[in-house]
Formats: C-alpha cells, sequence, structure tokens
C-alpha cells in the first residue's frame, strides 16, 4: 500500500517511519530544513518504543511529485488546513482514503471542502513527539495510540489496521463512533495546552500549584459543559478523569503548544481554546477561564520566527 505523509513534522514524521517499518511504501512531504536533512541524512527516530536510524523514504514539498496514493495521513498544523488539503490534491484518486490525526475539532468538515466526504476519515493520536532537529524526531515512550474511523470495512482502511498490528511503537485502534473519540481528545487536550503554554510550565508544575491546578480544572469544566450542549455526552466524571489523566502524565511533560512557544512557531490557539469560547457564547455558557487563556495567549498566536 502506498501512504503519503501530508505534514511530516514530529506527529507525521514518527507515524510515516512506523508504517515504513511495517512494509508500507511511504512519502513524506516536508518542508525547510526538516525536509533537507530527511533527503540527506534519512529520517531518524529517537524513542524507548523502538529507534530507527537514517530510514531512506522519498521526502518532498510537493505532492505532485508523488502521484495518487491509496492513503493520506493528514498531520499539517491546524493554520495549513486550507492550504493543505487544496495541495495534496494530486495525491487523491477514486479509492484514495484521508485519515485526518489533526488536533480540534474541525479538521473533517475543513478538508471535506476539498477532498470527497466520503474519503476522509477522521482520527486522533495520542503520542508525545518532538523534531528535536532537522530529520530526527524525538518520543518520549508512554502512549502511542492511534484512532480512526472504521469507514464501514474499508479495504485501504483495513490494510492500514494490519500494518499497525505489525508496526513497532505505534498502536492503532479502529472505531464505530470517531467523532466521540475526537471529543474526548479535545477535552483533554485544550486545558493541558492552555495550562502549559500560559504558565511557561510542565504538566507537573501546573497541577502540583494550588492555584494553577485550580485553573487548570476550571479549563476542564468549561470545555465539559461545553462538549454536552454540542451533543457529546460521557460515560463517568470527565472531569474528575480529565484531572486524573492530567496527574498521570509524566512530570516535565509539555504540551506541543507550549513547545511551540518556546520555538517562537504560531500557535493553534484559534482552534482550541479561542474556539472553546466560540461555543461557549454560540450556547450561553460562561467560559472564563478559556478566554483568560485566550487573551493570555493572543500576542504570541502568530509566532515570533522569520
Amino acid at each position: 500500500m502506498k501512504v503519503a505523509i501530508m505534514g511530516a513534522g514530529a506527529i507525521g514524521a514518527y507515524v510515516g517511519a512506523r508504517l515504513a517499518q511495517a512494509g508500507l511504501d511511504v512519502a513524506l512531504i516536508a518542508r525547510g530544513q526538516h525536509l533537507d536533512a530527511i533527503r540527506n541524512d534519512g529520517l531518524s527516530v529517537e524513542s524507548p518504543l523502538g529507534e530507527v536510524s537514517g530510514l531512506d523514504l522519498t521526502a518532498t514539498d510537493d505532492p505532485a511529485d508523488i502521484g495518487i496514493v491509496d492513503l493520506v495521513v493528514f498531520t499539517v498544523k491546524l493554520w495549513d488546513t486550507e492550504a493543505a488539503a487544496q495541495a495534496m490534491k494530486p495525491l487523491i484518486g477514486p479509492h484514495t482514503r484521508v485519515v485526518t490525526l489533526q488536533n480540534g475539532i474541525d479538521s473533517v468538515a475543513t478538508i471535506s471542502k476539498h477532498v470527497a466526504g466520503d474519503q476522509v476519515v477522521g482520527g486522533t493520536i495520542y503520542l508525545f513527539a518532538v523534531i528535536d532537529r532537522p530529520g530526527v524526531i524525538r518520543n518520549s515512550g508512554g502512549v502511542h495510540k492511534m484512532i480512526f474511523g472504521a469507514d464501514n470495512g474499508n479495504s485501504v482502511m483495513g490494510q492500514l489496521s494490519d500494518a499497525l498490528e505489525r508496526a513497532p511503537g505505534i498502536d492503532g485502534v479502529r472505531s464505530d463512533d470517531v467523532s466521540q473519540v475526537i471529543w474526548q481528545k479535545y477535552i483533554r487536550l485544550v486545558p493541558l495546552s492552555a495550562a502549559t503554554a500560559l504558565t511557561r510550565k510542565s504538566v507537573g508544575d501546573v497541577r502540583s500549584d494550588a492555584t494553577t491546578r485550580k485553573f487548570l480544572q476550571s479549563l476542564l469544566e468549561e470545555l465539559v459543559s461545553v462538549a454536552k450542549a454540542e451533543g457529546h455526552g460521557f460515560a463517568g466524571d470527565q472531569v474528575a478523569d480529565g484531572m486524573a489523566f492530567y496527574d498521570g502524565l509524566p512530570e516535565q511533560f509539555k504540551s506541543s503548544m507550549l513547545e511551540d512557544v518556546e520555538r517562537g512557531n504560531r500557535l493553534e490557539l484559534p482552534w482550541l481554546s479561542a474556539r472553546v469560547c466560540e461555543l461557549g457564547e454560540l450556547h450561553a455558557i460562561a467560559t472564563p477561564a478559556n478566554w483568560a487563556a485566550k487573551c493570555g495567549l493572543h500576542l504570541l498566536a502568530a509566532g515570533s520566527r522569520d
């Protein structure tokens, strides 16, 4: 099966490396120094789940160089969604499936404006990974699960499931209700991103201080209320479960948004805390903690790098 990783940053390159180890024909769409390093030295992964050194994969910044594939794994940052969805059209044939692993809750709807909706499969991923240096992905271990829609037994998705069973360092799970799964991650991701990025502290620091822990919980409580108003009911106490999830993370864990703040990168703020505020206003639900996060990070959202 031929696979293209649209947006081979930390998450995309990691997934691409693992799928290649499972025997799939993987091509990476990347850019900048990261692309140059992959072309010159191959792709490497540093991880307690299995090392990869100098993996020789096709890498380009132009999807037209690759042509039609069976599967596109869509992992660009949220602000690039529209442009990337338009640019990946040379990858799409009538049988192609696009699995989106982006953060947020709007990915499927946005991509479906450019690719036939029945070819777009919702998904999410729990994985801690960063670009340690160009061409090298660093993964700290821990959870490494990719969840995606069942797509009514589609053969491409079946081949993806089979490949993930063989792949080291990543678990694949097919879901009959992937929208619920995406919202479940959103509920946990947004408060963690906001609290760590705003304080510039790891999750261990945030959860161990009474004031910042309360702020983290307030972010979570607001989002749970918004999720319920959007029609997503969950079993159990989502606030208690969410706080337990944060307590179980490694003490030095940093959200990807905090990593982006520290590196001067653009932030996914409009699709995370700011989106929660939009939905809160739509449903007449007060979201003061998420509003504080939105305002506190607003001047950083465009990034500071050239």
